[in-house]
C-alpha cells in the first residue's frame, strides 16, 4: 500500500508498541534488539509444486512440500513429497523465479530430508501398517536426483539431521500410533528410538547405530514417540518426544545420553478455548503440558522448542531451554493474541491448540541472531531477533501458505524458505514453498492490525466481506465480518498509517427487536443472539453522510431447487450499531432466490444500489437492485458478466459496489479461483445514468487486479470483497480471509491509488 501519509515503518512507528506488548513487553522494558532495525524479510515468490505435475498445475492430484533443505550453495531446494511418494527440486539461483528441476520417485512415503555435501539424506517410511513399521535412510546425489544407497533404520523415520561438520546424521525413528486405536491411547508397540549414522568416507560405507530411548519419560516411559532431532556444533542431538512430553540430549560421537528431562507445563490465560464462532481471548488453562515438535539449536548452550502438542497438551507457544533443562524464555499466549491481531487467528482451533506452532528454525544473517516459528493453524512464520537467547525481541510475522511445516534459513543467500504441505484444489489451496527474502525493503505485511481492548487483548477480526469509506475523513474506513463469527461487527480502521489499523469494533444489535419481528423464514434461526448481537451474513457496508451505516446481508439456499435458510435483507443502523430498520426484497423477486444474493451495497442520491454475486433462477444476468430508501421502493438493472475462464472452471460473480459519482458505480467481478487456476479479478465500472429499469448495463473494464494480487509475492487469495473510496481519490480493496478455515488468513489491504 502507499498512502499519503505513511509511517516510517509499521515495525518502528506503530507495530512496535502494539507488537510487543502482546509478546509480553514493551521498549520500555525490554533490552533493545540487537538485529537492524532496517532489515526486513519480505516474501518475494511461491513455487507452488503442483507444477513439478503440469506446468500450469492444471491436475487434480494431492501433491505436498512438506520438509525441506538446500544444496550446500543454497541454489538447489529439496523437498518431500508424502502424498507422492518423491522427492521434489526446484532451482533458486533466482529466488524470485523459482523453477521446478522435477521429482525423484521413492519406495515409500518420505518424511524428513537433510543435505550432506553432493547428498540429500531422505527418511522413508516404508511401513506396512502401525505394528509392521520399516524405513529407510535414502541417500540422494542432488545433482544427477539420483539414489545412490539406502540404509536400513529398522522403524518409521520422521526426521532427519545432519550435524554442522557433516560427520554424523541423526535419523528420529518415531513408529507413531495409531490414532484409531483405542483413541490413540498409548503405549503403542513397537517404540521409536534413535538410528545414528556415522557419514564418514563414501555413502557405501556409512555405519549406523542405535541409541535406545525407553524407561527415559514419566509420560509412557515404554513407549517413546520421538518428534525431531537438531544438531548443534558439539554433535549433540536434542531429540523431542512429543507424546511423552521430553527432551533427550544425546553425544551422537559415542551414542550416550548427556542429559534428558521433562517438557514441563505451563499456566496459560489470556486465550479463546471455545470453537464458538466467537474470538474471546479471556479464558485460562492450567498445567498445559507442551508436547514439543520441531526443535532447533540457537547455540551449544540454548533450544527452542515449537509447542505443537498432540495427545494431552499443547501450550500454543515456544520456549527456550538450556541444556540444563531450565526454560529460559516461555512465549505463553503471545502467539495466539498476535494472531488475533492479525487477522490470522484460528478460531475454529480454540478447543484444541489455538494457533499450534508446529515448527522453529534459526538462523544468522549477518551479526542478526534470528529466530523463526512456524504456526500450523494460522499459517505464518514469526520472526525474533534473539541478539540474547533467553530474551527474544519480536521482529515481524510473515504469510505463509496453508500449514507450513518445514522451515529452512539459508543465510548467506539472505534467504528464508517455509514449506506450506497443505494441498486441496478444489478449496483453492495448494501447497507450496514460500521463499522470503532479507533485505532494506519496508515490511510489506501484515497490511491490518488491530489495538487493544479495554481488557488488554487485542481487537480480534478476520473474514473482512466489505468496505465502506467514511464520507469525509480519507483516513478512515469502515468494514464488516461475515456469517463465520457468530457475532458481527463494523469495524473502524484508520488507514493514514501502515499498516492499517482496526481502532474500533461495533457490534451490530438488535435492541429494538427489528430483526425478532421479522416474517417467519426471513431469518434463520438464532440470528438475534441472547445479548441481542446478530448473526447474520454481512457482505456489503455504505456509510452515509448523516453517519447511519446500510448492511447487505446475503440469504442463504434456493427457492427452486433447495430449501432458503434466509432472504437477502438491507439492514440499517446507526453509528453505534444499533439496527433502526430491516428490508427485503419484492415477493416476486425472492422467488427466484438462489444462494449467491447480495455482496455490495453503495448509496447515491438516496438510493442504494445493491450487487447480487450471480444471476438468479432462469435469469441470464447479474441483478443490481436499487432501493428508494424515502419511497421504500425497489427497482432493478442487469449486468452482464464474464465467462469462466480458468482453467479450472468454476463461476464468475460480482463481489463488491462502489459508488463513483455521477451515477457512476465500480464493481469487483471475480472468479472463484485461487492460486494458479485464478484468471478473473476485475474492477469494472459503469453508468447508470437514463436507464431504464431492467436495462442491462455496460461495463469498462477499470483495472485487472490479477498482477496487484500477483505482485504480493504469494498465491492469489480467492476473495477480493471490498472496495472503499476515500473521500481524497484513493481507491482501497481488501479480500476476505474466511476466517482462517480452509485459507491460509492472508489479508491484503491494497490502495490501487486514484483510478477515476
Amino acid at each position: 500500500m502507499q498512502f499519503k501519509k505513511t509511517a516510517l515503518s509499521w515495525g518502528i512507528a506503530l507495530a512496535t508498541p502494539l507488537f510487543l506488548a502482546a509478546c509480553g513487553g514493551d521498549n520500555n522494558k525490554t533490552p533493545a534488539s540487537q538485529a537492524s532495525a532496517e532489515k526486513n524479510f519480505n516474501r518475494i515468490a511461491v513455487y507452488p509444486v503442483c507444477m513439478q505435475t503440469d506446468a500450469t498445475c492444471n491436475s487434480d492430484d494431492a501433491t505436498a512440500a512438506e520438509i525441506v533443505a538446500a544444496s550446500t550453495d543454497g541454489m538447489t531446494l529439496v523437498y518431500t513429497d508424502s502424498p507422492k511418494a518423491q522427492l521434489g527440486f526446484v532451482d533458486i539461483t533466482n529466488p524470485a523465479a523459482p523453477t521446478g528441476l522435477g521429482v525423484l520417485p521413492l519406495v515409500g512415503e518420505p518424511t524428513s530430508v537433510a543435505v550432506k555435501g553432493d547428498y540429500a539424506l531422505v527418511g522413508v517410511n516404508t511401513s506396512s501398517d502401525f505394528v509392521s513399521v520399516s524405513g529407510l535412510l535414502v541417500v540422494v546425489d542432488i545433482a544427477t536426483r539420483s539414489i545412490v544407497h539406502s540404509i536400513d533404520v529398522g522403524g518409521q523415520p520422521d526426521s532427519v539431521a545432519v550435524s554442522p561438520d557433516g560427520s554424523y546424521a541423526a535419523v528420529v525413528i518415531e513408529n507413531e500410533r495409531d490414532e484409531d486405536l483405542n483413541d490413540g491411547a498409548l503405549p503403542q508397540m513397537p517404540a521409536g528410538k534413535l538410528v545414528v549414522v556415522n557419514l564418514s568416507g563414501a555413502p557405501a560405507d556409512w555405519a549406523s547405530s542405535t541409541v535406545g530411548l525407553t524407561g527415559l519419560a514419566d509420560l509412557y516411559p515404554t513407549d517413546p514417540e520421538p518428534e525431531f532431532v537438531d544438531i548443534n556444533a558439539n554433535n549433540i542431538a536434542v531429540v523431542s518426544m512429543q507424546e511423552n512430553n521430553h527432551i533427550v540430549l544425546v553425544n551422537l560421537a559415542d551414542g550416550s545420553i548427556v542429559t534428558e528431562f521433562s517438557a514441563g507445563s505451563v499456566e496459560l490465560s489470556g486465550i479463546d478455548t471455545s470453537k464458538d464462532g466467537m474470538i474471546n481471548q479471556n479464558a485460562s488453562l492450567d498445567a498445559v503440558l507442551r508436547e514439543p515438535d520441531g526443535v532447533s539449536w540457537l547455540s551449544t548452550d540454548y533450544f527452542v522448542t515449537a509447542n505443537e502438542g498432540d495427545l494431552d497438551g499443547g501450550s500454543r507457544s515456544f520456549s527456550i531451554f538450556n541444556t540444563a533443562g531450565e526454560v529460559v524464555y516461555e512465549a505463553g499466549n503471545t502467539l495466539d493474541q498476535l494472531t488475533a491481531r492479525i487477522g490470522h487467528y484460528p478460531e475454529s482451533r480454540s478447543g484444541k491448540k489455538g494457533n499450534e506452532p508446529e515448527n522453529a528454525e534459526f538462523g544468522v544473517f549477518g551479526e542478526d541472531k534470528l529466530l523463526f516459528v512456524n504456526s500450523e493453524r494460522a499459517s505464518v512464520v514469526f520472526v525474533y531477533d534473539v541478539a540474547d537467547f533467553t530474551k527474544p525481541v519480536f521482529k515481524q510475522v510473515l504469510p505463509a501458505g496453508v500449514g507450513p511445516e518445514g522451515a529452512l534459513a539459508i543465510p548467506a543467500r539472505n534467504l528464508l524458505i517455509a514449506a506450506s504441505e497443505e494441498d486441496d484444489r478444489g478449496a483453492a489451496i495448494r501447497s507450496g514453498l514460500n521463499i522470503y527474502q532479507y533485505g532494506t525493503a519496508a515490511a510489506s505485511y501484515p497490511t491490518i492490525v488491530s489495538k487493544d481492548r479495554d481488557d488488554g487483548s487485542p481487537i480480534s477480526w478476520g473474514a473482512l466481506s466489505g468496505l465502506s469509506a467514511d464520507p469525509s475523513d480519507s483516513t478512515l474506513v469502515y468494514a464488516v465480518d461475515d456469517s463465520y463469527y457468530k457475532k458481527n461487527r463494523i469495524f473502524t480502521l484508520d488507514v493514514s498509517l501502515q499498516p492499517g489499523v482496526i481502532a474500533a469494533e461495533t457490534y451490530i444489535v438488535d435492541s429494538n427487536d427489528v430483526l425478532a419481528n421479522l416474517p417467519l423464514g426471513t431469518l434463520p434461526g438464532g440470528a438475534v443472539n441472547d445479548d441481542k448481537t446478530v448473526n447474520i451474513d454481512p457482505e456489503g457496508i455504505v456509510k452515509l453522510a448523516d453517519g447511519d451505516f446500510w448492511i447487505a446481508s446475503e440469504g442463504k439456499g434456493n427457492q427452486i431447487d433447495g430449501p432458503v435458510a434466509s432472504r437477502n435483507v438491507l439492514i440499517n443502523t446507526g453509528a453505534d450499531g444499533v439496527i433502526q430498520k430491516a428490508v427485503t426484497l419484492p415477493a416476486a423477486v425472492n422467488l427466484l432466490q438462489r444462494k449467491n444474493g447480495f455482496e455490495g451495497v453503495a448509496e447515491y442520491e438516496g438510493k442504494l444500489y445493491v450487487a447480487f454475486q450471480r444471476a438468479w433462477q432462469n435469469e441470464d444476468a447479474v441483478r443490481i437492485g436499487i432501493y428508494d430508501i424515502a419511497a421504500e421502493s425497489w427497482s432493478f438493472l442487469f449486468y452482464p458478466l464474464d465467462a469462466p475462464e480458468s482453467q479450472h472452471g468454476g463461476w464468475v460473480g460480482l463481489s463488491e459496489i462502489t459508488a463513483l459519482g455521477g451515477g457512476e458505480f465500480v464493481v469487483i467481478e471475480r472468479d472463484n479461483q485461487g492460486g494458479p487456476d485464478a484468471v478473473i479479478k476485475r474492477l469494472y465500472k459503469f453508468d447508470t445514468t437514463g436507464l431504464a429499469e431492467d436495462a442491462m448495463v455496460s461495463k469498462t473494464l477499470v483495472r485487472d487486479v490479477l498482477p496487484d494480487m500477483k505482485a504480493t509475492g504469494g498465491l492469489v487469495t480467492e476473495k477480493i470483497e471490498g472496495l472503499a473510496l476515500l473521500a481524497n481519490g484513493d481507491l482501497l480493496m481488501v479480500n476476505d480471509n474466511d476466517g482462517v478455515d480452509d485459507s491460509n488468513g492472508e489479508t491484503r489491504l491494497m490502495n490501487l491509488g486514484k483510478l477515476f
